[in-house]
């Protein structure tokens, strides 16, 4: 499977936009602000404990863990021959390093793929988010590379939505950390486009370790 690039500034036609963001509003029915991506323990043990803390934590996802990742992946589905999709959709489960993060990232695949199968009858198979994320920007005319642009902004900002009800983070400070994680989105994006599965590869050990910590975490609020 051999990344093909688009044009560098793929406009979206006002239909496509509104498309997009309502795909990746929090409206969507994914059920994504149930998860917390091990931010949950991380919070507990002190590690992301303001808004400093965090923007670091979240940039880490994005240029070293899941966020990297979901960017190739997102590419890759949308370049796949149907075909190739359950083995796509067989390495993104493998990726996941926890019981939680596989369940969160094939549940709101899931979810994503049920209701656009209703909506427009695609034939949208059940499958990791960003696998499916992809395979349906693929099935509804929509270029690849906003789409994954997007997909991680939403990413950072359901997370910073889940710090915040995780600890004291205003509303404002919040909105700081999304839009100084705006050039990173983008540029993780734009990098996967160009990548195949074959590169993937991932770094963020702490996030890990914490994505498989949660799980014995009492009390918590999330899901993982």
């Amino acid at each position: 499977m051999t990344p093909t690039s688009e044009p560098e500034a793929a406009a979206l036609s006002p239909l496509q936009l509104l498309t997009l963001a309502r795909w990746l509003s929090p409206a969507f029915p994914t059920g994504a602000f149930a998860w917390s991506h091990g931010l949950e323990q991380a919070v507990g043990d002190g590690t992301v404990r303001d808004a400093g803390t965090l923007e670091d934590w979240l940039d880490a996802v994005l240029r070293h863990g899941a966020g990297r990742t979901d960017a190739i992946l997102i590419g890759a589905a949308h370049r796949a021959k149907e075909a190739d999709l359950p083995a796509l959709a067989e390495l993104a489960t493998a990726l996941a390093p926890s019981r939680e993060r596989r369940a969160e990232a094939a549940q709101q695949g899931a979810a994503f793929a049920t209701t656009l199968r209703a909506l427009h009858g695609w034939d949208l198979p059940d499958a990791p988010f960003p696998v499916t994320l992809g395979r349906a920007a693929r099935l509804g005319g929509l270029p690849a590379r906003p789409v994954a642009e997007m997909a991680l902004q939403g990413f950072v900002t359901t997370l910073t939505q889940a710090a915040q009800r995780l600890m004291p983070l205003g509303q404002t400070a919040a909105q700081g950390v999304i839009l100084r994680l705006a050039p990173p989105c983008a540029a993780v994006a734009a990098e996967g486009m160009g990548l195949s599965p074959d590169d993937i590869g991932s770094c963020a050990l702490a996030v890990d370790l914490c994505s498989m910590r949660h799980e014995g975490l009492e009390p918590r609020i999330f899901r993982s």
